[in-house]
């Protein structure tokens, strides 16, 4: 193994290291205070409590079509971080970022249930995945300026929904620099098919805060193929409450009996509700009777298929039908 001598010498006195780290933060510091970043927190913040973009110059002039200061924010953070590296490689850029085989995600801002990305995706790495086979709509809305290269793209709609299915419309789209596209994420997504170099984006996200559901459906047919807490709130919950499952802990019951009562996200009460019936059968069949009986109550049908298929698989759950609520 070849280690440079730089790297070496960090593991007897790790100051440059730390010199490093600290003139990096100074540069994130600099550039939200004065530079290119400056008034994208506050109105990032006043966006995530619903705001209209419109109503917030810093952040709406970045999604204008064809207007330079998505790319002056871009290559202002960008060229200040590679002069700091190419100086001391070592530093590490001190902004949430994501990288995978086709995409590199650098979170500029984030602020509640908004952020702001920029996002880089390889369009020889796009090449080798396989085409996609699903498309995943979540609750909020996406806004994407493309700064460089270009794509061939679907945009995907969801037109109607019956339970378990989908009817999806595909429309082809070409993505160039300069362009933007705001989507409806409960209704659209974009999937991206081809880009013939390094396809740059610029996006602004807002989810709900609690109780979206991520929903993803088959191309081929439109079947559900999986849903998900659309929110890290409810993954959270959603991940404790399957915990508490396997962890065999009856006396969770009543707890996670009353979560699927509330009126939270759909997926975390039914997440709840499996668990309370694995724990505790009586207690969790009569939470799925109350709520297949509320009209509503928007998991009223599939907690009525539900409660059908386990009378016929365990006839005896018949003792146990729903408690008044």
């Amino acid at each position: 193994m070849l280690i440079r001598p730089e790297l070496q010498a960090l593991r007897s006195d790790d100051t440059p290291q730390r010199q490093a780290q600290a003139q990096l933060h100074r540069l994130v510091t600099q550039w939200r205070a004065s530079g290119g970043g400056a008034g994208i927190e506050p109105a990032l913040a006043s966006y995530a409590r619903g705001a209209a973009l419109t109503q917030l110059p810093p952040l709406a002039r970045l999604f204008v079509p064809g207007h330079a200061a998505a790319l002056r924010l871009a290559r202002d953070l960008i060229d200040r971080f590679a002069a700091a590296l190419n100086a001391a490689p070592w530093g590490q850029v001190p902004l949430p970022a994501k990288l995978d085989e086709v995409t590199a995600t650098i979170v500029l801002a984030a602020t509640g249930n908004a952020a702001l990305v920029l996002q880089a995706t390889d369009g020889a790495a796009l090449r080798r995945r396989p085409a996609a086979q699903t498309a995943s709509f979540s609750p909020g809305e996406t806004h994407d300026h493309v700064l460089a290269g270009s794509a061939q793209a679907r945009l995907v709609e969801l037109r109607s929904e019956a339970p378990q299915v989908a009817r999806l419309v595909e429309t082809r789209c070409d993505l160039a620099a300069g362009q933007v596209f705001t989507r409806d994420g409960a209704r659209q997504a974009l999937l991206l098919d081809v880009a013939p170099t390094l396809l740059v984006t610029l996006k602004l996200q807002r989810r709900p805060a609690t109780g979206s559901v991520t929903r993803e459906f088959r191309l081929e047919d439109g079947t559900l193929a999986h849903q998900a807490a659309g929110n890290a709130r409810d993954s959270r919950f959603e991940l404790a409450a399957a915990l508490l499952g396997r962890m065999g802990r009856i006396d969770a019951a009543p707890l996670l009996a009353a979560m699927a009562e509330e009126q939270g996200g759909q997926s975390l009460r039914w997440q709840s509700l499996k668990e309370c019936l694995g724990l505790d059968t009586a207690e969790g069949f009569a939470v799925l009777g109350r709520i297949a009986e509320r009209p509503s109550d928007p998991l009223a049908a599939p907690a009525q298929a539900l409660r059908a298929q386990l009378l016929t698989t365990y006839p005896q759950l018949a003792g146990a039908q729903p408690c008044p609520a």
